[in-house]
């Protein structure tokens, strides 16, 4: 048996390495809570048909609204739904880059060691 302290083959440098790693995951947990409260705050917009229908939803995708143009009205049952569906799908678009981006904005420099 060799006494040497070497313990579980961390040294020093790489304790402090992972305490910073450690603090540096709660500074994005906390930045996550945060950022989830932005999200829900925030008001994304899809449209279609040149602004004949807008849906809006938050940042985290919850829909908030759906605005439709009388002129849309005008134009039949099955076209407006077709209109109402893309808008929805261009706010989906938004929302989830928005999303992505924001998560790539708190998670930027974090390093794990070892990972």
């Amino acid at each position: 048996m060799t006494g040497k302290g070497q313990g579980f083959g961390f040294g020093l440098g790489k304790m402090k390495e992972l305490a910073d790693a450690f603090k540096k995951a709660q500074q994005v947990q906390e930045g996550a809570k945060l950022l989830q409260e932005e999200l829900e705050q925030m008001e994304i917009e899809g449209e279609s048909g040149g602004g004949l229908v807008k849906v809006i939803v938050s940042g985290n995708q919850e829909p908030k609204r759906v605005e439709i143009a009388p002129d849309a009205l005008n134009q039949g049952a099955e076209l407006l739904s077709d209109l109402v569906t893309a808008a929805m799908k261009d706010a989906y678009i938004k929302s989830t880059a928005t999303m992505r981006a924001k998560m790539e904005e708190l998670t930027s420099g974090l390093e794990i060691p070892g990972m």
